[in-house]
């Protein structure tokens, strides 16, 4: 794997009209190596273990690794905690590949966030008042030049106070559908209840992250409509309190498998 340059843009190719901006990503230098291997003994070893303790169901984090090297992760958002729960819940020998769309105005708003963001999260800055698409076309150029990516998104764009999830934002899609990227459902179960918005610091006790189905590029609105629909069948407490039975969908998200079981019928003739 090529070394990232925190200087130097040309290795991901972007085009001229962003190349103004700073690329935050993964630089595996000594240093680097040395803070996240601490990071992720804190993280993993401690924090998610004995503080919060951290509950994996629905799947397996190493099967999706060897079927899918690229993944938009996507998830419910009511806490500070969602992120690095997400991260605590994937092997550490993943890390290398994991990414995460961060809100710029926040993680890079001093030099110590910078820092963090950088070595621990291997975050991208996202500027949440650009207007002219740049991140987009930023997020869109990663997903194409890397080999291997999986990106974490928070669909909702920013934490919800309730706990309900809050319609999504048509990014998601849109990296999606341009690059060919399958998405990932997470449900995060606790997060509101243990790190609210508006506290200070998280109480401790249990988080449990839910592995969902993997869909294939779709329009925001099927994709928003799918994700509430496992949703359901979760905590149905958690949808939008003016969903009604003529937006909600009955029946199961399609998946990745199901439409390769179509083509298997189709191409065998059936």
């Amino acid at each position: 794997m090529r070394k990232w340059n925190y200087e130097n843009e040309q290795w991901t190719k972007l085009p001229a009209h962003i190349k103004h901006l700073p690329l935050f990503t993964q630089h595996y230098d000594l240093t680097s190596r040395i803070v996240r291997f601490i990071w992720s003994l804190i993280l993993k070893n401690w924090f998610y273990t004995f503080y919060i303790r951290l509950e994996v169901k629905g799947g397996s984090f190493h099967d999706l690794y060897d079927k899918h090297k690229k993944l938009i992760i996507i998830s419910n958002h009511a806490s500070h905690l969602d992120a690095t729960s997400i991260a605590a819940s994937i092997p550490r020998t993943r890390w290398l590949d994991l990414y995460m769309a961060a809100a710029k105005d926040y993680f890079f708003s001093n030099a110590l966030f910078t820092f963090f963001s950088q070595h621990c999260l291997g975050a991208i800055p996202i500027d949440r008042k650009d207007r002219k698409g740049e991140a987009v076309q930023l997020i869109i150029a990663l997903l194409t030049q890397l080999e291997r990516m999986w990106l974490i998104i928070f669909p909702e764009g920013t934490r919800t106070k309730d706990g309900k999830i809050q319609e999504f934002k048509r990014g998601i899609s849109i990296f999606a559908e341009k690059t060919n990227t399958p998405i990932l459902f997470l449900y995060i179960e606790g997060n509101s209840r243990l790190w609210p918005k508006g506290a200070i610091f998280a109480k401790p006790g249990k988080l449990t992250i839910h592995i969902g189905p993997v869909q294939p590029p779709s329009s925001i609105d099927l994709i928003y409509k799918n994700y509430l629909a496992w949703v359901k069948t979760i905590d149905p407490s958690v949808l939008p309190d003016d969903m009604t039975d003529e937006n909600e969908v009955a029946e199961a998200p399609v998946t990745l498998q199901d439409t390769e079981n179509e083509d298997d019928n189709n191409n065998s003739g059936c």
